[in-house]
């Protein structure tokens, strides 16, 4: 049977500070750090093993990833990066406050924002501080000014077709390690999930999601390490 483990990033400094961090690069908390190590050794401790890992072009996600094939022995697995897996971009909300932005805006606006499946938050200005025009890593690709959860989605599982779908067919043993919103992009479609659905599906930082999948990919279970 394919294997498949899905891993969303550890804390961040910005989960921390309650903080809509999307495209932006923030580093990992002392606890992000633990929860990355943790989730590489109940790994190994579960008997998993893997051939190889995919993740995005995002610092905490990586780190993410790099320190829990460190726990497994794993750092020399082949690892490919791609700003498909990259989390929702958050616009104009990029950098505030969760808590000041309802108080600003109101608490129904600010769930919309944040929880409606095709409601994207306000554009990220050109030539503000989060304007990632001139970020390397994204030369080339047309930037988003900001995505709601369906837009995501679109990003997402195009790659999951191209990239990923294969080698789970030719039998390798799979990790990616990537964001909230990517990751519900991925369980949305391999378990089904309907639109109201996967808006209030909360994946946990730093604990790895096992699917258990079928020979042609189809979803048989899931579940959490402890």
């Amino acid at each position: 049977m394919p294997s498949l483990v899905l891993l969303r990033h550890g804390q961040s400094a910005w989960n921390l500070e309650n903080r809509f961090t999307g495209w932006w690069d923030v580093g990992l908390t002392e606890q992000g750090v633990a929860e990355a190590t943790a989730a590489g050794v109940a790994m190994q401790a579960a008997g998993l093993d893997f051939d190889i890992a995919f993740t995005s072009v995002q610092s905490r996600a990586i780190k993410t990833l790099n320190l829990a094939l460190e726990a497994m022995g794993r750092l020399w697995l082949p690892v490919t990066k791609n700003w498909q897996l990259n989390e929702r971009h958050y616009g104009g909300l990029t950098g505030l406050n969760k808590a000041e932005t309802a108080a600003q805006h109101g608490e129904d606006q600010v769930k919309i924002w944040r929880r409606s499946f095709d409601v994207p938050p306000p554009p990220l200005a050109r030539g503000s501080r989060y304007d990632l025009a001139g970020d390397r890593r994204y030369a080339g690709i047309a930037i988003p000014d900001a995505e709601s959860l369906k837009d995501t989605i679109a990003r997402v599982l195009p790659y999951w077709e191209s990239a990923i779908v294969p080698e789970l067919q030719a039998g390798k043993r799979v990790i990616i390690a990537a964001h909230g919103n990517s990751l519900r992009a991925l369980v949305k479609h391999l378990s089904g999930i309907s639109d109201d659905d996967i808006v209030h599906e909360e994946i946990p930082t730093g604990r790895p999601m096992v699917y258990e999948l079928a020979d042609d990919l189809t979803a048989l279970g899931r579940r959490y390490l402890d």
